[in-house]
């Protein structure tokens, strides 16, 4: 799995470094990111969360209309 941020790449080469991580899955993350240039930090879409509680909305809305 590439990298998705320097941040995590610094994180990971941490974990190289204490030992928690093996050489071959730092250099594997790294050969699948390739030249890339890599956003700072990377964070998370707000809009699907917006989604999820629209549709949990709608449906109870209409398992409380046929109940009627």
């Amino acid at each position: 799995m590439p990298f998705k941020s320097q941040a995590q790449r610094r994180k990971f080469a941490q974990l190289l470094v204490e030992g928690k991580i093996s050489n071959q899955t730092f250099e594997e993350w790294n050969r699948e990111t390739g030249g890339k240039r890599l956003p700072e930090r990377v964070r998370r879409k707000t809009g699907t969360a917006k989604k999820s509680v629209a549709k949990s909305r709608r449906s109870r809305r209409s398992t409380a209309a046929k109940g009627r």
